[in-house]
This record gives C-alpha cells, structure tokens and sequence, in this order.
C-alpha cells in the first residue's frame, strides 16, 4: 500500500534519512521503532504527503505521492498524532465530523458514522458534545482516533499516538486500539520508542538508527536473528518492557 525507494532526506544540511527502502504491507500494523531523530516522525510525514522527498520516491498504491496526488491520497489517510490535534473550540463530534462535513456527507450518513464508531472506540454517548478541554486524556485520543477513522481510511497513520498518557490509561487503549486494528483489518503505520509497545502491535516492526533502517521483520526475527549489534543492545536496552 505504501512504498518508500530509495528516499534522501536533510532538514537545513542536517541528513534525516539515507537511501531508505521500505515496503508497508497491506492489511497489516507496521511499527517504526528507534530512538528520538532517528528518521521515524519523517518516515510518517512522508507517507503521508506532509512532507516530499529530497532524493528517491514514495508510492501510495502504486502511484507517486507527488505534490499534485498528495491531496488526493490524503482522502484515504487517517492521522493520529501524540497529543490528539483537537481544535479546542469544537466539540467531540465536531472534531470527529470535521472532514466529512467539509466533503459535504448527509447529516444522517455523520450520524450514523460516528454512532458505529463511538460503539467501535467505547467512547461515551454523553462525551460528543463535550469540548476538548472537559474529556481525559485517554477520551481526547479516542476522539482524535474517531476522526481519523471517520473516512474510513485504507491507511492509518499514528505518530506516537499513545506517548503522552499515564500508563493505566495507555494500557486500556493499548488494548481496545489492537482490538479496533483486528476488527477493522486496517493498513496501520505507527511510530513509537517502547520496545513493549511495538512488540504489543508490531505485525512488523522496523528498527532505526540515524536515519536509516538497521532491521525489519517480526519481533522474532530482531530478537533471535539480530542482523546488528545495535539490534540486539537496543532491544536488551527495553528488555523489560517485553
């Protein structure tokens, strides 16, 4: 579904990626791991058309992301990032509506929408008409996973969606999230730093360093057939989270 050939990338001479190659599998979440400002926040806004690339290609369904396919392909995205990204001066269900009003669905086809996916997300009824500032942490995640689930999107994008929550409230997400990705046989592309995390959700995980790929596979394949010594020390680094 997205392909990443060969992408170069620097941000004001500094390099961010080199030659990255990667193959986003379909159907599947694939979890980008590494330590801060190794390419992984990059590697998502370049799948998502945000960002483009220096040197190389990104390809969403086959087709270049350029400039011009960019706004397109976004229609099919779904984007959730670590603090929620709510306009505070909208309800719940505003921000959750926000895209399908503005691609002018019917008032009963939003309702409807959201009334599958409060039901999918356990969010409370009473919540909708609530402002960002009035929910929880946890129920602002939700609200931000709603709209990026709204259109249903073939590819979900989550940028450490879950970073910023105590962890009793990131734990009961961590469990309804990988229940909703099951359910929803989605594309996921999620970037986080916990080891625990990705080995939680990773279908397949790739593990950074200094803007390249060191390693992708399954959490088998980097704990048993390490292809790096880095591989290896930053897994025995989180070995308690696994």
């Amino acid at each position: 579904m997205l392909e990443y050939q060969n992408i170069s990338q620097s941000f004001s001479g500094s390099p961010a990626l080199h030659e990255v190659s990667l193959k986003v599998f379909k159907g599947k979440t694939n979890v980008l791991i590494g330590s801060s400002g190794c390419g992984k926040s990059t590697m998502l806004r370049l799948g998502l058309g945000l960002l483009f690339p220096q040197n190389g290609t990104v390809l969403f369904n086959n087709e270049p992301l350029t400039i011009d396919y960019a706004p397109q392909a976004r229609l099919k995205m779904g984007y959730v990032i670590q603090s929620g990204g709510l306009f505070p001066h909208l309800t719940a269900r505003e921000n959750i509506s926000l895209q399908s009003s503005w691609l002018k669905w019917s008032v009963k086809r939003i309702d409807a929408r959201i009334s599958d996916l409060i039901e999918l997300t356990r969010f409370p009824l009473a919540g909708l008409d609530k402002y960002p500032s009035e929910l929880s942490g946890g129920q602002r995640q939700r609200v931000s996973l709603m709209r990026a689930l709204m259109p249903d999107p073939e590819l979900l994008l989550l940028d450490e969606a879950l970073g910023a929550l105590d962890p009793i409230i990131r734990s009961d997400l961590q469990n309804d999230l990988k229940q909703i990705f099951i359910h929803l046989h989605k594309t996921v592309l999620m970037v986080t730093h916990d080891m625990g995390e990705a080995a939680f959700f990773g279908d397949h995980i790739i593990l950074m360093r200094e803007g390249q790929i060191i390693q992708d596979g399954t959490l088998d394949d980097l704990v048993n057939r390490p292809q790096d010594p880095f591989v290896t020390k930053f897994i025995n680094a989180q070995r308690s989270q696994l």
